[in-house]
């Protein structure tokens, strides 16, 4: 009725944001929400963060709130975790969590089993966040995934985002949840564009943990992925249309609760599965979607048998040559949904 007379209505847009941005603009948004919100980590404050996903926040919020630490991984986690059981709510930098080994001790012992051990009267919500899975050119010691090792731990959520609005969302749940969170980004993913939709541009939009998104329907298979995988199962699924065949894609977000019910109601539809990872194959988390599967009700509507695509089961090498050889392309997700196909 008003543009019948005359007025235009004023409806945002969705806009183009890249990861980097949208981390940034979920840190900001949280330590304005909250002053017991504070950053630690490498490079942190000054230097904007080694990957810029900090830039302006020292600037804005001092050096209370946004501490650069010494390169002591064992040393910052620790304090950031004894920070958490008093009620402030950190959010711990891993330059890469390659690095995160140092404090492996601190996230799973400390943060990860606290509120059990304690019946409950001590919670730790914390945030462990940084680029993790390879990344180009910086072979074997940073190049892990560690969705499987932090997933196997009871008492963390790992979460594992692939767009700009996961990015944001999950980020922003991370920091409000009473639980210690692993956030695990992915270093190339992090100057891509995505569209950012109206309700992700809110100060309060949040995207639920352990709640996977279908991100293409599809009719024939089931590709399950997250982080930067899911763009490349996208693009396996674009190309298999041409010949035909309908992918359905989920992207995970959540590696730990692992939401299972949204997996098994797609297998019911399309009748078959291929899951795809960067990590490396065995104890992957490719295998525990598949054991779930099998477990379950949906295991009775597979017409093949699920199938994995991983990274190789080697160290990564240096060369850039046997480094892709390493890490799924776009082709080895079409082999594999042919394979399950039988075409």
């Amino acid at each position: 009725l008003q543009q019948r007379r005359g007025f235009r209505l004023s409806v945002p847009a969705a806009i183009q944001v890249t990861v980097r941005d949208a981390l940034n603009q979920a840190l900001d948004e949280e330590l304005e929400r909250d002053e017991r919100v504070f950053l630690l980590g490498e490079e942190v404050a000054q230097y904007d963060g080694a990957y810029k996903i900090s830039r302006g926040l020292w600037k804005k919020y001092g050096d209370k709130r946004v501490i650069d630490t010494p390169i002591s991984e064992m040393g910052f986690t620790g304090i950031a975790v004894g920070a958490a059981m008093v009620w402030l709510r950190p959010v711990c930098e891993f330059m890469t969590f390659n690095f995160s080994m140092q404090a492996i001790d601190q996230v799973i012992n400390s943060a990860a089993k606290t509120c059990y051990m304690s019946a409950g009267s001590i919670a730790v919500p914390i945030v462990f966040r940084g680029p993790n899975g390879a990344s180009a050119g910086v072979a074997a010691q940073h190049s892990q995934c560690f969705a499987a090792w932090y997933g196997h731990c009871p008492g963390l959520k790992v979460v594992s985002p692939w767009s700009s609005e996961d990015a944001k969302g999950l980020l922003k749940a991370s920091i409000r949840d009473d639980n210690p969170v692993v956030m695990l980004e992915n270093e190339l993913l992090y100057g891509v564009p995505f569209e950012m939709s109206e309700q992700a541009q809110s100060k309060d939009f949040v995207i639920p943990i352990g709640k996977a998104k279908v991100e293409r329907q599809g009719t024939h298979i089931t590709l399950v992925s997250h982080s930067r995988p899911v763009g490349h199962c996208l693009e396996a699924a674009a190309v298999l249309a041409k010949e035909g065949v309908e992918c359905e894609v989920i992207n995970l977000r959540t590696i730990r609760p692992m939401d299972i019910e949204t997996v098994e109601a797609s297998v019911v539809k399309t009748n078959h599965l291929v899951t795809v990872e960067g990590g490396w194959p065995q104890f992957g988390v490719g295998a525990e979607i598949c054991a779930r599967i099998m477990e379950g009700s949906a295991f009775n509507y597979l017409d093949a048998p699920a199938v994995r695509v991983t990274g190789a089961d080697v160290p990564m090498p240096y060369a850039k040559i046997l480094e892709d050889n390493c890490i799924p392309q776009v082709k080895d997700i079409i082999f594999a949904v042919k394979k399950t196909l039988n075409i």
